[in-house]
Formats: C-alpha cells, structure tokens, sequence
C-alpha cells in the first residue's frame, strides 16, 4: 500500500476516517454494544466512506473532462456490506451498476475507484455490470444471485437502482423452483469444505453448518421463493413462525457479537472459533464451570444450542418454501394405503389424514407411534405433517410420557429403516430427552478435547445411525449386527453410553446408573434391563482388550468371554465398539480397527458358542508352523528352522502369513550376529508401513528404544508395535506407522530410506540422541495440549498376565514421547515384550508388557514406585520443553 504522503488528500481523510472510526466501534462493542449495533454502525462508517471517495472521484474526473456519469451510474453495496451486518474486517462488495450507453466512460471511474477504496484500507470486491449483466449472472451462478439479494441503493442514479431491482425480483419470481435448488446446493458444497456437521468443536462461525451462513439463506430462500428477503416481512406474510423468528433474531445477535470479539481481537478478519478463542472467550463471558464442567464447555455449549437451533430451524423454513406440485398435493390425501386408521402411507412419505391432524400434533403418544409407523415402512414423514407437530410441540412447556409413548418409542428403536434421523427429531422436539435420561445435560456438551470431534448427544445420536449402516456389512460386523434378535437393547444402549459425561463421576459408572434407570422409566423386562446396564458400564472394555492388551494370550480372551457371558451380548458388544469409534469422527474406526475388533470378537465367540475344543487356538497355531515348515523344508539347517519354529510367539503366528513368516526366517539365518536386516511393506487395506527388524539382543544396547527413535525422527508416527524373541538370540521387532508425508503409498525411495537408518541405529554403537523434527500436524497437536493438559498417568498391572507386568502410559502426546519413554525404560532396566501404542490426536494411551532382566514380573512397590517417578519426570521433561521449543 502507498504511504500517506503519496496519497490524495481524500484517501488519507479516508483512511483516518476508517482507522479512528474501527477503534471507537472497538470500545463500543468492549463496552458491550449488541453486535447488531455494532455492525449498523460500521455500516454507517463504511457508507460515509465510500460516498466521499466516490463523490471526490466524480468531481475529479469531471474537472479533466474525462466523464459526465451523475445519472448513468449507481454505487450498489451486496453482500455482507449491502445486508448491513458486516464485520470489522470483512471484505467491502460493491457494485458500479451503469447504463449501457455509459460502458465506456465508466471505465475512469472504475478505476478511480478501485485504486482509491483499496488505498484506503478495504479488502474490496468490486464489479462494474449493467443491470442486464448482474440479471444474466444472477441466473447462471446461484453466489452472485444470493449476493443480490442483499443488494441496496448507496449513491448515484435512483431510477437505474430501482429499474435494475424490478428486473431482478421478476427474474427470481419466474426461476423460484430452480433457484431454491441452485442455492440449497452451492450451500451443500461449501459446508462440506467448512464443516457439513453443525457439531464440529472448532468451527467456522460463518460458514459451518448453524452459522451465519445459515442465517443468510432464510434471507436468500425467502427472496427466491416470497420475494422478500427480511425476517418481520416472512412473518407478516405467515410464513415464518413467531417462535422461529425469535429463534434467528438470537442466534444472529449472539453470531454477530462473536464474530465481532474475533475480528477486533485479531485486527484482521477472523471466522475460525479454535481452541485458543474458546478458552479466551469463555472467561471474557464470564462462564464459570464447576468440578464436572470446564468454563470453556458451557461456552460451547451455549454456542452450539444457537446453531443447532438454526439448523432444525432453517431446515423446517426449507422445507415448509419448497414448492409441491398442485396436482401431487391434491392427489395425496387419496394415495398409498391407510394404516391404523389416522395415517396414510404412500411411496416416499407417511402423513396423518386431515381429519385426526389436529388430535395428533399435539400428543405425544401419537408422535411416537406416527414415527414407529414412519421407521416400520421406511418412509419420510410428510413436510406437511411435520411443519404441523413441530409448530405446535414448539409452544409446549412440558412434554410427559405415557406407557403407551414409552411402548411406541421401544418399538421404534426395534427397527434400524430410519431410526437415526427419526431419534433427531424427536432430539429437536425436546422429546428425546424426556424417554432417555441424562441427555437433557448432555445437549450440546462439548467434550473438550482434540478425539472427539462432536457434541456428546450428537456422538451418541451418530453412534447409532453408524450401527444401523452395519446392516449392508457384507462382513462380521454385518452378521453380527443383522443375526440381533431384539436390536433396541443394543439402539438404547448406544444412545446412552456416552451420557455420563459432564459429571465429576467416570462417566461408565454415572452411564450404569442411567441405564438401570432407563431399564425402569421404560420398563424393560429385568434381564433386558440387565444387559443394558452392562452394555453402557463395560462399553469401553472390548477396546481397551483388543488395542491395549495382547489377545495372543488366550486366558485374556477367556476371561472376556467369561465377563461378557452370553453369545447375544458379544455381538451387541461388538456392534456398539465399532459404532462408538466410528462416531468419534471421520476415519477413525478403519479396516484395521475392525479387523482387530473382529479377531477378539471371533475368538471369544468361539468359546462362548460351545462347539469348539478348548485348544482350538493352539490347533490353529500347530497348523500355521506347519505350513511354514513346508515353506522351508528344501533350505537346509533343519535343525535351526526346526528350533525357531517352534519358539514362534502366538501373537507372531496371529498377524503374519505363513509365507511372510518363511520369508524372513530364510534372511535371519543368514544374519551374523553382528548384522541387521530391515522389511517394508506397505498395507494398502489399513493405509499403514509396516517396517520389521531382525538382528541379535547383544547387536546394542536397548533396542527398542533406537528404533522408536529412528521412526519418530523421521517423522512417522507409530500406531503399533510387536517386540518378538526367537531362538539364539534372535529378536524381530515389528511396528505398523503412519507416514504423514504421503497420501497412499509412500514412495520405494521413502521406505528404503527408513530401511537403512533403521539397520543403522542396530549396527553402529554410537549412542547419540536423536533429533525430532518440526511439522504441522505435530505443531498442531502440541498447541492443542497446552490450551488444557490431561494429567499424565502411569499405571501398572499384575493380575492380566501370567509373565509380564504391563504398565499403561496416558499422557499428552509430543515430538519424541515414545523414544522417551521407552529410553526411560530402558535406562530403569526394564525388558520391553510388547508394546502397544496407541494415538488419539492429542492422548496416547502407550501399554507395555514388561519384565525385569531376569525375565521376571516385576512387583515391588519400591520399584514399580521409582520406575512411576521416573516416567513420570522424563514425560514432564519432554512436555516442557516442547512447549518452550525453539
């Protein structure tokens, strides 16, 4: 931008002008100015602005001779700018509307224009267009048409605004239908770049679904569809309900005042509502939190009821504006057939008749059994009948329930057709809440934490619409899913399990005492109760055993199986793990997770079905050495295959083919006991490297260690680990990584490259740490643990294996946390078996089968204590000066 003296004299005026005006608007809206208000008066501002720049290049051009364009053109602000609700540092739109006789000669003036306003100090969007040229736009491109809408005389000829705004309402009254579906889907386009979820927990809030942007369509699909744009004008003309209009009038004040803190505080234009502007605004609100609650969380909390309102609210003025056919809509009441005498059925949708209407929008016990019917014929609930009960249920204060509501809503969960949008509805009526306790706390609980990705009732509402989509599983999950007998157990229980959040309690405890009280205000039969109660308290006990234990170790699948008890809920077990994770958020729950899931799964059925001999497991493991002797029964060394063979560890014979097993075999008996050798391969159907090394336990000092720390170095992050001994000596240590340099298959080149450094941390005794290098993601994530630190944690456990202790690692993640741990083990003298590594965006959960030297538990508290202190030291160690960091 050209400094002051190089300026004109109106521009600098300008530019002072705005400069002193923003900072005023700042102490009014710190003063606590309504954010309306605030944006009305910047309006002002920009107004006074603008006419002075451009009354200022008027005159100029007009003293060269250079045009005469009073009455051919208009200065139109759009947008944001022309709505009057723009932000501190929003883009300023306008448009030089001009006759088109003046083509040429508004070209000075254009020009003037965009030199002096940018000077000035406006992000500008400008365009030059007669009317006839907005019009043709606003017909091929639906940004430009509901940018128009918001369009408003500023300066300039009166005649040529208003001509242009009559052309323009002509045009949008013959295109309404085509319109309506032009705008619905560039919004559907660009929440899904923003945030197609109204729940995600660091949102965007213009653009993310319940936002701003939202706002505005009631504006844009009212234009297109009444021809008028403002809210009082859509409830003058009874298409806008009072309650709504209140709904959008408090949400748009509460947005505007948000976005406003954002962009004054940043001095820039701001929209993105991240982890740092949370924890800050929640104390300049004021939000006190207590010793369940974090003051952050009742923020959010209170963010999201506003745009959560907005997206059932916005969706219901969509659907009430859509234009029906007039024949499809006389014709309706005389379609499908009638069931139970007060509803009709059709193809697509079911609608109560006209005569009981008026009887059913009101009652609840009617409600659940229009749904139930709704989810037993697969079929939408008619827009009619909806707009109907949602108007009338908006105005009840108390909403009670009957045995016969109960009974319609039990029914209702027995069925998988349309369950998961049929449980938001009733979510939005204010319903749901009163059948499953505890969910009235949880609407719109944030969980404050970099894993989940949604509100704890939207996670619970997911999880079940994920368990219904097993349904077309072709796999296991799908089996198990379709082969329920009373698939409602498993429905309840998902919609409960996550409730006992927000509570000083673990939310597995708080979550059993829900469900018994479920089980009672439902009035479950006592063992479906039961079994509801074990499905909410014990939901997290199938992943934890299949991703922090070794299910080698078949008394760990036997006294799962045992726990759980019954074939029926094993497999209810097994749906709600998998439909838990896959709610956390997108790509969580992956094929190698079910895969996991699914081994555990089978082979606790195994000995829960009964049809099986006690040591099938070992039956399988006899097989699979013998097909690996066969593999390598011509190589010679009999005796040395024989002896390796046989020490196979179970956990080896379980995850790796008999080929690959020969294959490396074949490679470590040619090693010398000095020598290394490392595999890559690259897991297509898990979007993982597994890299295996191979060498002798003397080779260095503290293997495990250098390896983790040649991965973490070279920026991969490892998501598991298997530590196997052989025979002689020998050891192959196994890990499965995330390369975030590639999408896909990382390159020959990039494996290879980890290959050699990985042979070389085995082969040369140079102890020198190593260094971690710098990336995004990992930037990211630390900036996420320093806005709120989970307490590190270090457990031991001596009852689930016979052999090992196993200690548990909950601790924020870092650059370089594993190979700190692991050295600190390492250094305490501590025999790492089997580690299981586990990364949660911003937690790992890292587990350890441990020995002494000697190959021993270990079980003093002495040692275990001075073991605890130091892990604990060297994570805090870590932690800090990562933080502090260069």
């Amino acid at each position: 931008m050209p400094s002051g003296p190089q300026l004109r004299a109106p521009v600098q005026q300008a530019r002072h002008q705005l400069s002193e005006g923003r900072r005023k608007l700042k102490e009014q809206h710190q003063q606590g100015s309504p954010g309306i208000q605030v944006c009305a008066r910047l309006t002002d501002l920009l107004d006074t602005v603008v006419l002075d720049i451009f009354q200022a290049a008027l005159a100029d051009l007009d003293q060269q001779g250079l045009t005469d364009l009073a009455s051919d053109v208009t200065i139109v602000p759009y947008g944001g700018y022309g709505r009057r609700d723009v932000a501190p540092f929003s883009d300023v739109d306008l448009m030089l509307l001009h006759t088109p006789r003046a083509a040429l000669r508004v070209v000075p003036l254009a020009r003037r224009l965009v030199a002096d306003l940018s000077d000035t100090g406006f992000d500008l969007g400008f365009s030059v267009r007669t009317p006839a040229h907005a019009c043709s736009l606003s017909r091929s491109d639906p940004t430009v048409f509901t940018s128009l809408v918001e369009s408003r005389y500023l300066a300039g000829s009166v005649k040529l605004f208003t001509g242009f705004v009559s052309r323009f309402r002509r045009d949008a009254r013959r295109r309404t239908r085509r319109l309506m579906q032009s705008i619905r889907q560039a919004r559907r386009v660009e929440r899904q770049q923003y945030g197609e979820t109204v729940f995600l927990l660091q949102p965007n809030v213009k653009r993310t679904r319940g936002g701003l942007r939202d706002l505005q369509m009631v504006r844009w699909i009212g234009f297109a569809r009444y021809g008028e744009a403002e809210l009082d004008s859509l409830q003058l003309r009874g298409v806008l309900s009072k309650q709504d209009q209140l709904t959008f009038r408090r949400a748009h004040e509460f947005l505007l005042r948000l976005r406003n803190e954002l962009h004054f505080h940043a001095g820039r234009s701001q929209d993105v509502l991240g982890k740092t502007e949370q924890l800050r605004l929640a104390e300049l609100y004021g939000f006190q939190g207590d010793r369940a609650v974090l003051p952050v969380e009742q923020f959010m909390q209170e963010y999201f009821r506003h745009t959560v309102a907005v997206r059932n609210t916005l969706a219901h003025f969509i659907s009430a504006a859509t234009p029906r056919s007039p024949i499809a809509t006389s014709l309706a009441p005389f379609l499908g057939q009638r069931v139970e005498r007060d509803f009709r059925v059709g193809l697509r949708h079911i609608r109560a008749t006209k005569k009981s209407l008026p009887s059913i929008q009101s009652d609840v016990d009617q409600i659940l059994r229009l749904m139930d019917l709704a989810n037993q014929y697969n079929a939408r609930i008619d827009p009619e009948t909806w707009i109907a009960i949602r108007e009338t249920m908006a105005g009840q204060t108390e909403i009670k329930i009957t045995d016969e509501a109960s009974l319609h809503f039990l029914s209702l969960l027995s069925e998988p057709a349309r369950l998961g949008a049929l449980l938001r509805r009733l979510h939005e009526l204010g319903v749901l809440e009163k059948l499953v306790p505890g969910l009235s706390r949880a609407r719109c609980l944030l969980q404050f934490n970099e894993y989940h990705k949604y509100t704890v009732d939207e996670h619970c509402i997911r999880a079940v619409v994920h368990a219904t989509e097993f349904l077309n599983d072709p796999g296991h999950l799908g089996q198990a899913y379709r082969s329920m007998k009373r698939k409602r157990t498993l429905h309840l229980a998902l919609i409960l399990h996550d409730l006992g959040k927000g509570y000083e309690e673990d939310h597995s405890e708080v979550g059993r005492r829900l469900a018994e009280e479920a089980g009672r205000r439902l009035k479950l039969p006592q063992r479906e109760t039961e079994k509801l109660i074990f499905l909410v308290h014990r939901h997290l006990v199938m992943a934890h055993l299949a991703f922090r234990r070794d299910t080698s170790d078949e008394s760990v699948v036997v006294q799962f199986a045992v726990d759980v008890g019954t074939p029926d809920l094993l497999r209810m077990l097994y749906v709600l793990t998998c439909a838990d994770l896959a709610a956390v958020g997108p790509g969580v729950l992956n094929q190698w997770k079910v895969e996991v899931l699914t081994e555990l799964y089978l082979r606790a059925m195994q000995h829960l079905a009964g049809d099986i001999p006690s040591d099938f497991a070992e039956q399988q493991y006899r097989e699979r050495r013998e097909q690996i002797r066969a593999l390598i029964h011509k190589l010679g060394h009999v005796d040395w295959y024989d002896r390796q063979i046989k020490a196979l560890p179970p956990a080896y014979l379980q995850g790796t083919n008999a080929s690959q097993i020969a294959a490396q075999l074949e490679r470590l008996q040619q090693l010398r006991q000095d020598q290394a050798v490392a595999w890559a391969r690259y897991l297509s159907d898990r979007d993982v490297v597994e890299y295996t090394v191979g060498t002798y336990e003397q080779i260095v000092p503290g293997i495990f260690h250098r390896l983790t720390g040649v991965l973490t170095s070279q920026g991969l992050e490892i998501l598991s680990a298997d530590i196997y001994t052989l025979e002689d000596g020998l050891v192959l240590d196994r890990f499965f990584v995330h390369d975030p340099d590639y999408v896909g298959e990382p390159s020959l080149t990039r494996m290879d490259h980890v290959r050699d450094y990985l042979v070389r941390a085995m082969t040369d005794s140079s102890s020198e740490s190593p260094t971690f290098r710098r990336t995004w993601e990992a930037e990211h994530r630390d900036q996420a643990t320093d806005l709120f630190p989970l307490p590190t944690r270090v457990l031991f456990d001596n009852n689930s294996s016979d052999r090992y202790t196993i200690i548990d690692i909950f601790a924020n993640d870092r650059r370089g946390l594993l190979y700190t741990i692991t050295n600190t083990l390492f250094d305490s003298r501590v025999s790492v078996a089997i580690a299981k590594i586990g990364t949660y965006v911003d937690q790992v959960v890292d587990v350890f089968y441990v020995t002494d030297q000697n190959g021993n538990k270990i079980e003093g508290e002495r040692s275990l204590d001075q073991i605890r202190g130091r892990l604990l030291e060297a994570i805090e160690k870590t932690q800090s000066s990562t933080s502090s960091g260069p």
